[in-house]
């Protein structure tokens, strides 16, 4: 703010005493002592931001001390007491956007970038943050805007029958601005999947490896491994980063018919969770053969039906083949479409890397690039299903050749949309519920 170089001032006594504060430049960083009265808290560093060339664009200073919690309280105490106020949680990101150094978009990737848990939700952060799913909306912006201009000026000449549009021309160019829109609005599940964690979900008959399986994936001993069937009694979830991706792993308790009422709301549970989860791991045991899978495996394939949650078996304890069968799993087919089968051993690791880089496949790993426009906010998601809806009515208008005077409502809504995402238009309700997850700092 315009006091905060005059108020650091007031308790930072720089080592060179020629040095003024409020006469330092922007880009500037000195060394000197933050004074209590005569006691000195701490040597530190000051960095000093000029306006409009600083994060918020405002003047700015940035206090580097040492990491003492007592320091710290210390240092902010003494500032307060001079007149500055505590900011409130994202409030140095909203004055961002309110000074224009950065849009609504970008201004909601600060808080995902230090959100990310995964080196992928990493990168899309940082693609938004760096403007490109906001350079993307602003090119739509402008094609609809140059349709609404048409259309608006033909309305206006209207009684002389002068026609500005190429009707055909602003078909395509409709067209063009609704298959992005659908694209970015598809790419949500993905987005959301790596942004929060991709929910896998690991089912199957009681005894078939799936405690072992999730320990291994999680390196840590989460679950408790028994030869007792039905030791699983409720899910269990924890998560892992795998090659950049944030995986949550639920195992659960086994499919089976019980008279257990426990067990039973377990297994409820179970199908609860399989129908929230992006992947489907069904772990049989290879020596209880092809039968025995196929007891659960058709009330699954059922259950997936429709749905885009991707199913893999993992035929476990190869390393304990005694009965050489193998062969009968690979003999008779038994997947769907997009359906996969892996053997492995969740005892001592055979097929768990190969199990990793599937999981990555099917988790969309290879989407995310530097350059991606992957959408991770629910806000964003929204107001392009608006926008797709507004425009598919401008397309149906214009098949059916309805008045300009309709087809211009709905482009202008669509307009409308658009601009919620980037902050051209906006509330304080919205910016309030935006801002308010942010930590306080930033």
């Amino acid at each position: 703010g315009p006091q905060s170089i005059k108020i650091c001032g007031k308790i930072f006594f720089p080592s060179d005493i020629n040095i003024r504060m409020d006469a330092q430049k922007g880009y500037s960083i000195v060394y000197g002592e933050i004074r209590a009265g005569d006691d000195i808290v701490d040597e530190v560093l000051v960095s000093v931001f000029r306006a409009p060339h600083s994060y918020t664009g405002e003047d700015s200073v940035e206090i580097s001390c040492h990491a003492s919690k007592y320091i710290q309280q210390k240092i902010l105490e003494l500032l307060i007491r001079n007149g500055t106020v505590a900011a409130q949680p994202g409030e140095f990101t909203q004055r961002a956007f309110l000074n224009g150094k950065m849009d609504l978009s970008q201004a909601e990737a600060v808080a995902d970038l230090i959100a990310a848990e995964s080196e992928k939700a990493h990168r899309i952060a940082i693609s938004q943050m760096r403007g490109t799913f906001s350079d993307e909306i602003s090119i739509l912006r402008a094609d609809l805007l140059h349709f609404a201009s048409l259309i608006e000026l033909e309305l206006d000449f209207g009684e002389e029958d002068v026609e500005f549009a190429d009707k055909n021309q602003l078909r395509e160019i409709v067209l063009k601005v609704l298959s992005i829109t659908k694209e970015l609005t598809s790419s949500f599940s993905l987005g959301n999947a790596i942004k929060n964690g991709v929910p896998v979900v690991i089912t199957g008959k009681p005894n078939t490896g799936k405690s072992t399986l999730l320990n291994l994936l999680l390196k840590d001993e989460k679950a408790i491994v028994s030869e007792i069937p039905g030791t699983t009694r409720d899910y269990i979830e924890d998560t892992v980063v795998i090659e950049g991706i944030l995986y949550r792993f639920i195992d659960t308790a086994g499919l089976r018919e019980t008279v257990d009422v426990l067990e039973n709301l377990g297994i409820d549970r179970t199908y609860k969770k399989i129908s929230e989860a992006s992947v489907v791991l069904l772990v049989a045991d290879i020596n209880e053969g092809l039968t025995a899978l196929n007891e659960t495996l058709g009330d699954l394939q059922r259950q997936l039906t429709g749905s885009d949650r991707k199913l893999m078996i993992l035929v476990n304890k190869i390393d304990n083949d005694i009965n050489n069968k193998k062969e009968e799993f690979c003999d008779k087919p038994i997947l769907n479409n997009n359906e996969q089968l892996l053997f492995i051993s969740a005892k001592t690791g055979s097929g768990i890397e190969e199990l990793k880089s599937k999981l990555g496949e099917l988790a969309g790993s290879d989407k995310v690039q530097e350059e991606c426009i992957i959408i991770t906010n629910i806000r964003h998601y929204e107001a392009l299903s608006k926008v797709t809806e507004s425009l598919d009515r401008v397309v149906s208008g214009l098949d059916n050749k309805i008045p300009e005077d309709l087809i211009a409502i709905d482009v202008r809504q669509a307009i409308h949309f658009l601009g919620e995402i980037s902050g051209e238009i906006t509330t304080d309700e919205i910016l309030g519920n935006i801002f308010k997850n942010f930590c306080i700092g930033k």
